[in-house]
């Protein structure tokens, strides 16, 4: 039998992984029921061989590219424990300067939220944690990532989120929401980094867009001056090259106090607009 200690030693196998200890650390966790900190609290501890056996098979798919929130079936996003699954995106830490900046240009404790593609929920429920007061509409075309967001949204309990099928606003009724907010595919499909990492396994309806990636948040930033209310805002995530792009879709569509917001790492990873 091996030790959690001999078994974090494993990292090194996963070569072609930029959080290889991570993910051994979040691997041994969920197969042992346990935070990681435990890890290193009981680094003696052996692993029975029905756990040895688990982590190894774990391992296989990893060192095959598999995300790792595939092979435990959850990631963490703005603190909440998301089911995932090959159906749509899995949530990703920058994503969560989308809610950010929602929280920072909405501080108001009623209105009404649209967060377009919702995949997870991820946005949305992270928005409905931080304001019980807001009635938040989580919109998704994928039956699969529809069913999977309504379970998150069961499981976590917000009664002020409703999940609907809508191919972005094409099937919902005539309403007006103060904010807009959408993580919609933004890639080029010519882009060679589709074929590496973690996207390999994420479907690609939800990463690949035409027109070098743009033409979704066009049609976002068109249909959203029918959904939003005065002053409301829209915002959308986008690729670090498409913010000068996606501030001129915006001002050509009409807003006011376009900007970008540069994510952790400085990048400009998200555009912003008002409508008047």
């Amino acid at each position: 039998m091996s030790s959690v200690k001999d078994n974090l030693s494993r990292s090194i196998e996963l070569t072609d992984s930029e959080s290889a200890r991570l993910d051994i650390e979040v691997l041994l966790a969920h197969i042992l029921g346990r935070e990681r900190t435990w890890l290193y609290t009981w680094p003696e501890y052996e692993l029975s061989p029905s756990e040895q056996e688990e982590l190894d098979a774990l391992l296989a798919r990893r060192k095959n590219g598999e995300p790792v929130a595939h092979l435990t079936g959850v990631r963490e996003f703005w603190s909440l424990t998301l089911k995932v699954d090959a159906s749509t995106l899995i949530p990703r830490p920058d994503t969560e300067l989308l809610v950010e900046t929602a929280l920072e240009l909405c501080p108001q404790e009623k209105l009404r939220a649209l967060d377009l593609g919702t995949g997870t929920g991820a946005i949305a429920l992270a928005l409905a944690s931080e304001k019980p007061g807001w009635q938040i509409v989580a919109a998704e075309k994928s039956p699969a990532a529809l069913a999977l967001a309504e379970e998150n949204r069961k499981r976590l309990g917000f009664a002020n989120v409703q999940i609907l099928e809508s191919d972005w606003f094409a099937q919902l009724p005539p309403q007006q929401f103060g904010l807009i907010v959408s993580n919609p595919p933004y890639i080029d499909a010519a882009d060679p980094h589709l074929a590496q990492g973690d996207v390999r396994f994420e479907p690609h309806s939800a990463l690949v867009a035409p027109h070098q990636g743009l033409a979704d948040i066009e049609r976002i930033a068109r249909g959203a001056a029918d959904f939003l209310q005065g002053g409301g805002w829209l915002m959308v995530e986008h690729g670090w090259q498409q913010a000068e792009s996606v501030r001129e879709i915006f001002s050509a569509a009409g807003y006011c106090a376009v900007e970008s917001r540069k994510d952790y790492s400085g990048w400009e990873r998200i555009t912003l607009g008002r409508k008047n």
